[in-house]
């Protein structure tokens, strides 16, 4: 079965960072994109970051730019996301999950796709919260 296993969750005061891992199982990572998104209660998924696998080119939304850093380790086929200067509203389930662009080029529009409309291979989840 294809999934992804997110770890690094947990509880952080306003301000604090926390650095999410998301591992593959049973699948490379090579030609696919990864995205991680987040479920916030009361509302709707949210794309945060989505990087292409082989040349570590990232897309972020307005939202979180700035704060957010997706980035991967080749050698341990494990993609991060740092989060840094995190408030309340971060708080949520964060997910990473995975695609497979049918283009090698234009790689924002490529993420902005999908962290807009979804990715086909997802993990279970992470909770992060932080507190005010």
């Amino acid at each position: 079965q294809m999934q992804f296993v997110e770890s690094g969750g947990g509880l952080v005061q306003t301000g604090g960072s926390l650095r999410l891992s998301c591992v593959p199982s049973g699948f490379s990572l090579d030609k696919k994109a990864i995205g991680w998104f987040r479920q916030i209660p009361g509302k709707g998924r949210e794309g945060v970051a989505c990087v292409r696998y082989s040349d570590g080119e990232a897309y972020y939304p307005d939202s979180v730019k700035g704060r957010f850093t997706i980035s991967r380790d080749m050698a341990k086929s494990t993609v991060y996301l740092q989060m840094d200067n995190l408030k309340p509203e971060d708080t949520g389930v964060y997910f990473c999950a995975a695609d497979t662009p049918a283009s090698e080029r234009n790689t924002q529009a490529v993420c902005r796709m999908y962290l807009t409309y979804g990715m086909d291979f997802w993990g279970k989840g992470t909770q992060v919260t932080v507190s005010a």
